[in-house]
């Protein structure tokens, strides 16, 4: 973690925000006193001053007419719910002179008020906790998911803002400077216990043949300076595999061997392996039954000849057409709104089907879609869930510590949850990468894999995201080369990462939860320092 010494080039006590740069351009003053506490009748404004991370910042500036002026010049003609809906501030960060981050303010930030009469604004950047601001939201976007702490790196360095009007029609219009304001950065790093820089010895007993590859210690010692500063936040564990055996094997805030990590929605992806046993052994038939094979719909809510002809495929692959998605807290299928109830799964076939949707085609996340495939699983197999995997799945790979979570109805919990140890998730990861494989015992289908791993559905998240059986597929660029990998992912930033063209598992453990770049920061973590260390040598 840094300290940051800031001297505000717009330097007052008690500045009149109508002190401007020109008619037109309005200067940004800043201010660390608490948002929330001091009233802008009472705001000072600070020259020099020490700001650690747990510091406010705030800018304030008055502009001469609404924002709402600047998006009619926009677009002359459109009404102004047109405008506001598709349209609002945009904001620059530079550092050195160097463009840092660009972020246009989704029309939702702010209020109606705020821009069609308000010409005052004062927004919150940082503050010691967490809250409901864009401001807020936007610093912690600039500092911690657009590389914003890496280039305010040890040393003094010049930030400056920007904000313009923008308005999103047919192109991207953007409007003239309405406020601009700069300030100076000293950047002291603050030590940290050289122990937990250094790469962590792999302790005897780990259950794995050890790799003799050789990789880039410094990059890897780096990382870990980051996360004994807190610049990755939460951080538990990493341990990488190549060819099979164990490169790396890193514990940090608390974690150690033994330690049962709970990586949430990670447990999905073991729901996918036990269906896919459970399909082989003949207990389920194959991944086309439909729902309407295992339930009576007809005794739930919201009947549909749709929802009968739903298939394993399609909630395996996250399209099965439910009025079920957990990115949309309105959706009624939402996994919040599942968690309170004391039957998931009814609560699941109760819902709608959404005939907007293309079964088996459009992709929503649905948690509670995973709990049905639990379900049935369960109804399938002899002795229930927990004992057909231990039996089927855990013992083979020889994982003996592991918990489950149970749904309100005493089922394996499929939602996530489930605990190993990173080394047994590692297998697990060892396991796909050997196209099920695992000491010479085919323990899932090739076929099974291959299709688990591949790419079945387009997500809407970017251009190579895709999903398959309850595993994610994405490409990664690390110097200018692309690597795609399937993986599992969970709440917090957990991950288990199964490349396809390089010879690596890799696992990272989280508990970044609730923090709004759990999984951005462990992208980050994975492109600048994970891969470039390892594969300096391939």
């Amino acid at each position: 973690m840094s300290s940051i010494i800031v001297s505000f080039c717009s330097c007052q006590n008690k500045a009149k925000l109508s002190a401007k740069q020109s008619d037109e351009v309005a200067t940004i003053h800043f201010s660390t006193q608490s948002f929330l506490d001091t009233t802008a009748e009472n705001l000072e404004y600070t020259s020099e001053l020490d700001m650690p991370d747990n510091q406010n910042l705030s800018i304030s500036f008055e502009l001469s007419a609404p924002l709402l002026k600047s998006l009619q010049k926009l677009e002359p003609t459109w009404s102004q719910e047109q405008l506001l809906q598709s349209g609002n501030f945009q904001f620059v960060i530079y550092v050195d002179d160097e463009l840092a981050y660009t972020q246009n303010l989704q029309s939702g930030a702010g209020t109606v008020l705020s821009k069609t009469k308000q010409l005052e604004h004062r927004i919150p950047l940082m503050h010691p906790e967490r809250i409901d601001f864009w401001g807020w939201y936007l610093w912690l976007r600039f500092m911690k998911m657009s590389g914003g702490e890496d280039l305010l790196s040890e040393g003094e360095h010049r930030l400056k803002i920007e904000v313009r009007p923008y308005v999103q029609s047919s192109e991207l219009k953007i409007g003239s400077l309405l406020a601009q304001g700069e300030l100076k950065v000293h950047v002291h790093e603050i030590p940290v216990d050289e122990n937990l820089v250094a790469i962590q010895p792999i302790e005897a007993n780990s259950g794995w043949p050890l790799s003799r590859s050789n990789f880039d210690s410094k990059k890897i010692e780096d990382l870990n300076k980051k996360i004994a500063q807190n610049k990755f936040e939460a951080i538990t564990s990493l341990v990488a595999i190549k060819d099979g055996k164990l490169l790396l094997e890193e514990y940090f805030n608390g974690a150690e061997r033994d330690t049962l990590h709970n990586t949430r929605s990670v447990g999905k992806s073991f729901a996918s392996a036990i269906m896919g046993i459970a399909i082989e052994e003949g207990y389920i038939k194959d991944e086309q039954m439909k729902l309407g094979e295992f339930y009576n719909l007809k005794d739930y809510k919201n009947y549909s000849k749709a929802k009968e002809n739903v298939t394993l495929k399609s909630l395996l692959t996250m399209s099965s057409g439910f009025t079920g998605d957990d990115d949309d807290y309105d959706s009624p299928g939402n996994e919040e709104n599942m968690y309170p109830t004391e039957d998931w799964v009814k609560f699941a076939l109760n819902l709608p089907m959404d005939h907007k949707k293309e079964i088996g085609k459009d992709y929503d996340y649905f948690t509670a879609g995973v709990v049905v495939l639990g379900d049935i699983i369960h109804k399938s197999v002899p002795k229930g869930l927990v004992s057909y995997s231990d039996k089927k799945l855990f013992a083979p790979l020889g994982i003996e510590n592991y918990r489950w979570q149970y749904t309100p109805t005493k089922v394996g919990n499929t939602a996530g949850g489930l605990q190993l140890r990173s080394l047994d998730y590692a297998k697990f990861g060892q396991l796909y990468k050997n196209k099920g494989l695992w000491n010479s015992e085919q323990l899932l289908p090739e076929l099974w894999v291959e299709k688990s791993l591949s790419k079945q559905v387009k997500q809407p998240y970017d251009e190579s995201s895709f999903y398959g059986y309850l595993f994610w597929n994405r490409v990664y660029t690390v110097n200018n080369k692309d690597y795609e990998v399937a993986f599992c992912t969970g709440y917090g930033g957990n991950k288990i990462f199964i490349f396809k063209d390089i010879p690596f598992v890799i696992v990272i453990t989280a508990q970044a939860f609730g923090i709004p770049y759990a999984h951005a920061q462990v992208d980050t973590m994975l492109v600048n320092y994970i891969l470039p260390a390892l594969l300096q040598t391939e």
